[in-house]
């Protein structure tokens, strides 16, 4: 095949003593290179009208501008010249934050390239090979979602060995049944049947042990609340714990953990999702109570979900997702106010009662009285990637930035710090 000239095949490219031509101007140079590589080909395309990319720094100084070369210009094919389906390829090899917030600064081909849902659903699918995600929204956010499950799937590659753990054993005197994350998992709640809610300050790991724990929630003498604690949930700075004692209580941690309000349920409180418009709770006589935080909070509407108590919940703009101790899950619509679907749950392989569930849009813990902390891709059905075994129970589980933590009933909280 012939090759298209270049400047091995330019008479004006080769040493000529007898008459030397100027040297080209660097500027130019690198600009001719940017034009040839990186911008779509001309054939068949209309022009572009992206302004001239900069030269590379490297080729800048402080040289003087010269006479450009004289020799002819010559088009070469360029990157972009590849097919779509080989563009793809050769991004699936790049870092997907680098994919989505580097490339569509290179050129206009590129930028609609990386801005296609269609590219981030084919490269999602490639990693998971199954159906994701399990329910797929309008407004799905696939590049986040990629995101987060490639960096999910690293760092619990080799079964997690290149994670730190820490055992922080000393905070609570009885079994801690639930545990949160906040601000990005600098900060770790831990509630307990010793009716404590503990505030953790996770910058301390490995750094002042003794400074890791740093106070008990609440003014009360010797507790938080005058039941075993059993639920946590925040919204931004605000928090809330749920109890056997049949009471919501809401601290501001940017108040130092001041108590703000309180709700008094009539049942145990056995989980809580908080939402800028509603607190929802799902009680041990099988109901999901919906209240309004911001008047009161003012209860807005209780129904009868579920045959056995309510253990989890989920709540956003459109539903209500429930599940309970009769292995169901619960869709209700907010809007409807009606429920949309009644679910079987997945078997995620635990050998007996799921105690504690956290996903995101890329990852899938829970955790069990069987003992193990089990971690897998959200697909349908999920995918285990990785299983930890424990000396006891665990209760409850919670994941933010690089941090896993897990409660556990040998009354320590197990703390996994991954690879950044």
């Amino acid at each position: 095949m012939e090759l298209p000239p270049g400047p091995r095949d330019d008479p004006c490219a080769w040493d000529d003593d007898s008459e030397p031509e100027p040297e080209p101007d660097p500027d130019a140079q690198a600009e001719a290179y940017v034009a040839r590589v990186l911008s779509p080909p001309k054939l068949g395309l209309a022009p572009s009208h992206a302004p001239p990319l900069p030269a590379p720094a490297v080729s800048l100084g402080a040289l003087e501008p010269r006479a450009a070369s004289k020799g002819p210009a010559v088009a070469v094919p360029g990157l972009l010249s590849l097919p779509p389906e080989l563009l793809l390829e050769i991004c699936a090899y790049l870092d997907a934050r680098l994919v989505l917030h580097v490339l569509p600064r290179v050129c206009h081909a590129l930028r609609d390239l990386v801005r296609d849902h269609v590219t981030w659903r084919l490269r999602a699918q490639r990693r998971v090979r199954a159906p994701y995600p399990v329910v797929e929204e309008e407004d799905f956010d696939w590049p986040t979602a990629c995101i987060e499950l490639e960096q999910h799937l690293s760092r619990w590659a080799e079964d997690g060995r290149r994670a730190e753990y820490f055992c922080l054993a000393d905070g609570h005197f009885a079994s801690i049944d639930s545990v949160l994350l906040l601000q990005g998992g600098t900060l770790c709640l831990s509630g307990s049947r010793d009716r404590n809610v503990n505030l953790w300050d996770l910058q301390q790991l490995g750094v002042e042990p003794s400074r890791v724990l740093v106070k008990a929630l609440g003014t009360q003498k010797n507790s938080t609340h005058k039941g075993w604690v059993w639920s946590l949930a925040a919204l931004d700075h605000r928090v809330c714990s749920g109890s056997w004692d049949s009471t919501v209580k809401l601290w501001d941690m940017a108040a130092d953990g001041q108590q703000f309000g309180e709700i008094k349920a009539k049942a145990a409180v056995l989980c809580l999702s908080y939402r800028p418009d509603i607190l929802v709770t799902g009680t041990y006589d099988k109901k999901v109570t919906v209240y309004d935080p911001r008047v009161g909070p003012a209860l807005l509407k209780s129904r009868r979900l579920h045959s056995s108590a309510v253990l989890a919940l989920l709540a956003d703009d459109r539903h209500i997702i429930s599940g309970s101790e009769d292995h169901t899950l619960v869709v209700f619509d907010r809007r409807a106010n009606s429920v949309l679907q009644r679910l079987q749950s997945f078997d995620v392989g635990h050998r007996s009662q799921i105690t504690g569930i956290k996903h995101s849009l890329g990852a899938l813990y829970t955790t069990s009285t069987d003992k193990t902390i089990r971690v897998h891709v959200p697909t349908d059905p999920p995918r285990t990637i990785c299983t930890r075994s424990h000396h006891n129970v665990l209760n409850g589980i919670c994941a933010e930035g690089n941090l896993v933590v897990a409660a556990s009933g040998g009354l320590s909280l197990e703390v996994w710090r991954l690879q950044a």
